[in-house]
This record gives structure tokens, C-alpha cells and sequence, in this order.
């Protein structure tokens, strides 16, 4: 169940990152309530996660999850520039959180 609230902040990471974006300095209003709600729900599931997790792995996977969901969408959905380098980099974060994931928690 930590796990699963972990993957769920990490998504919530990946809104509140595209809202931050989408509301132009806070100059928003709906793209601003968004990220805050984003924000506050996605710190508040890591922390709930942190109370059966050790801190590294968790904190790994809510941050690339985050990294990873807020690149692919920013490529997919806002134009942003598409490149071999910055795939094969996203791919990199990926083997690296399943690395930490697999080198030893014992949760």
C-alpha cells in the first residue's frame, strides 16, 4: 500500500509541476489552484509513504516518476523539443529508481 501512495505522489508531482507551468507566475487563477492542490496532495501522500519506506528509494521513485511524467507530458501535450538525448535520458532515470529499488529496501 506505501508503494501504491508513492506512485499516486508521483503523478500528483508530475500535475503540479505542468500546473506551475500553465499558471504563468501564478498569474492564473484555475492553473494556480491546481497546482497547489497537486502539491499539497502529492507531499502529503509521500508522507504518509515515508512512514513504512526507507526515505532514498521512496523519494527516488516519487522524484523520477514526477521528472519522467512532467518530460513525456511537456513532449506530448506543451511542445516541447522531442530528442534522442532527452529519451534515452528518461530511460536512464527509469533503470536508476528500479537500481535503488532493487539494491535493498527490505520493506
Amino acid at each position: 500500500m506505501a508503494w501504491l501512495l508513492v506512485i499516486v505522489a508521483g503523478m500528483l508531482e508530475t500535475g503540479f509541476a505542468v500546473c506551475l507551468k500553465l499558471s504563468h507566475g501564478f498569474t492564473r487563477l484555475w492553473p494556480t489552484i491546481a497546482f497547489a492542490s497537486f502539491a499539497l496532495g502529492s507531499f502529503g501522500l509521500l508522507t504518509l509513504s515515508l512512514r513504512k519506506l526507507d526515505v532514498g528509494p521512496a523519494y527516488a521513485v516519487w522524484t523520477g516518476i514526477g521528472a519522467t511524467g512532467t518530460a513525456i507530458y511537456g513532449m506530448i501535450f506543451l511542445g516541447d523539443v522531442v530528442s534522442t538525448l532527452k529519451l534515452v535520458s528518461i530511460a536512464f532515470v527509469i533503470v536508476g529508481i528500479i537500481g535503488l529499488q532493487l539494491s535493498g529496501s527490505a520493506h
